[in-house]
């Protein structure tokens, strides 16, 4: 079998499951495109909260949307029909982007998030929606107290982009990049990976900063007992590197990749290393997650 075929055959099992991709602020989901590209193995889902008007709208449409789709790839059937309460529902694929067509999503249902995307997936993870979850710079909390701020950034901070927004969005996105790279990923063009600005509504942007200024996911970390796969950057000043090792000390089952002389942006460009990471982590936990 010639590599093309191989490739192709791997794409069409898609055995590993499914990986429903959460974004980070103001980003579309293409940045995930080239890390996708290397695990055609699985069947890839995505979900775009860039035009709700307000974060209790985003959290509504994640978690309902999260929710059908777990008892989706637990009962093993996706009808036209709605059946047994929100299973079936074919609103589902009104909101999902990605392989999934007609053909029933394959378990385990794997979340994978980015900095807010990762936010919301824990948050859907302490109420038992994924097998297994896989962050890139993830925290349980993203605004700290001053005496906290190894772990976080201070409320004015998040205040001055909302009051920014509503003058000029596209200055306050521009900045916010800006500050999601090292100088090496400068000097690399990794900032080039990145779509452009003015995506997202001015009004999903609000809602993204207002869930990143009030959700608290501490308390219940001790209560997702799923295994938990850590990307961050040692360089993220974003989402801090300690708020990774914070994660790492109170979620039951994680593990931490440090990815030195990285940003807030670790997974472009190391696309190998993450494929190596993500593949050595499902096989560990092979058994449980089937």
């Amino acid at each position: 079998m010639n590599i093309q075929n191989e490739y192709m055959g791997r794409v069409e099992q898609n055995d590993k499951g499914t990986i429903l991709w959460l974004t980070g602020w103001s980003m579309t989901d293409a940045v995930f495109d080239s890390l996708r590209q290397r695990l055609p193995d699985y069947q890839h889902l995505s979900l775009d909260y860039s035009t709700m008007s307000a974060s209790a709208d985003m959290l509504e449409l994640v978690e309902t949307t999260v929710k059908r789709l777990s008892r989706a790839v637990r009962s093993d059937r996706l009808d036209e029909v709605a059946a047994h309460g929100d299973i079936g529902m074919p609103e589902l694929f009104h909101v999902l982007k990605g392989g999934c067509g007609g053909k029933v999503p394959r378990a385990p249902l794997l979340i994978s998030g980015w900095s807010l995307g990762a936010i919301l997936a824990l948050g859907l993870t302490t109420k038992g929606y994924a097998d297994g979850l896989v962050l890139f710079s993830a925290t349980a909390r993203f605004v700290r107290e001053k005496k906290e701020l190894s772990l976080g950034v201070h409320d004015a901070y998040v205040r001055q982009m909302i009051r920014g927004i509503a003058k000029d969005r596209s200055d306050v996105e521009t900045r916010f990049r800006k500050m999601m790279f090292t100088v090496r990923e400068w000097e690399m063009g990794y900032a080039d990976h990145l779509p452009p600005v003015g995506y997202w509504t001015p009004e999903a942007l609000l809602a993204g900063l207002q869930i990143l200024r009030y959700e608290d996911h501490l308390p219940d970390l001790a209560r997702i007992d799923c295994p938990v796969l850590l990307f961050h950057g040692y360089g993220d000043k974003i989402c801090p590197y300690d708020a990774g090792v914070e994660l790492l000390d109170r979620l039951p089952r994680a593990k931490l990749v440090t990815l030195y002389d990285r940003g807030h942006a670790s997974f472009l460009g190391d696309e190998v290393r993450i494929e190596k990471e993500w593949r050595r982590w499902r096989h560990e936990h092979k058994q449980e997650m089937g």
